[in-house]
């Protein structure tokens, strides 16, 4: 997996290009070899609150993920649905998507992103509230006034999940060190995320061969600090056990904002 080294200047990560692809143009980053255990034999016990992330059962009526329409009529609420089940917010708001694919042409034919292998949190201390900031207006201060949180859904758009997986952090195994704060540079805004420094104390995980009836879903950010978990790490790998000539990945992850005070 791809790690940033800690640094005397900040990391700069930048969306730029046709399909808002990612460029690193400052920072120095380390490839480290990582054992990265298969979830699914005891996927009943990994929870947001506690590792920050988990597999779910999700089925879903969208016929195509490429259409923006169908995806803001029929995913977008079913994501709402089971963000809500599963965190118990009273209010979910879906702000935005991506798709992405290990297949070059057809990020160029589709207009699709590419893999991140950069390990990263979407979020930081000031990035999750600022997100609420600039979506809502109008009601920012009166919903950051409560516990608030950015869960994500990661999913295939088609078929298993088999080249470049998504690997996932227990986040009880992320040492606050291993936060690296770095610019995110998009067209229109400048945010903030987190890219994580290698540790060996780090436990990381996957589901094998992600069918398109599941869905990894895992918090990027969460105002309590309660000791429930409030950052995760993330990043795509390059797994060995990949079958020769399998189908490239096809994904989409939505990233929600989770209210737990008001309705």
């Amino acid at each position: 997996m791809l790690f940033t080294r800690p640094d005397a200047d900040k990391p700069v990560a930048e969306s730029r290009g046709p399909r808002g692809e990612v460029h690193y143009p400052k920072g120095v980053y380390e490839e480290r070899t990582v054992t990265i255990a298969n979830l699914r034999p005891r996927r009943a016990e990994y929870t947001l609150d506690r590792h920050g992330f988990m597999l779910a059962d999700h089925r879903t009526a969208v016929v195509d993920f490429r259409d923006d329409d169908e995806l803001r009529a029929v995913y977008y609420p079913e994501a709402e649905r089971l963000i809500a089940a599963l965190t118990g917010a009273k209010r979910v708001v879906i702000f935005d998507h991506t798709r992405r694919t290990a297949d070059e042409a057809a990020q160029r034919r589709d207009n699709l992103r590419e893999p991140v292998r950069v390990v990263h949190n979407d979020y930081t201390d000031w990035s999750g509230p600022q997100r609420i900031r600039d979506v809502l207006p109008d009601e920012a201060a009166a919903l950051l006034a409560r516990r608030v949180a950015v869960v994500q859904v990661w999913r295939s758009m088609r078929g298993p999940v088999v080249q470049q997986p998504l690997a996932l952090c227990d986040a009880r195994s992320i040492a606050p060190a291993d936060l690296i704060a770095a610019e995110r540079r998009h067209p229109n805004r400048v945010g903030e995320i987190y890219q994580i420094a290698y540790n060996p104390a780090q436990r990381w995980y996957y589901a094998p061969a992600l069918g398109f009836d599941e869905a990894l879903v895992f918090k990027t950010y969460d105002s309590a600090t309660d000791g429930r978990a409030r950052f995760s790490a993330h990043g795509s790998f390059l797994d060995p056990t990949t079958p020769a000539g399998a189908a490239p990945r096809e994904s989409i992850e939505v990233r929600a904002f989770a209210f737990f005070g008001a309705a």
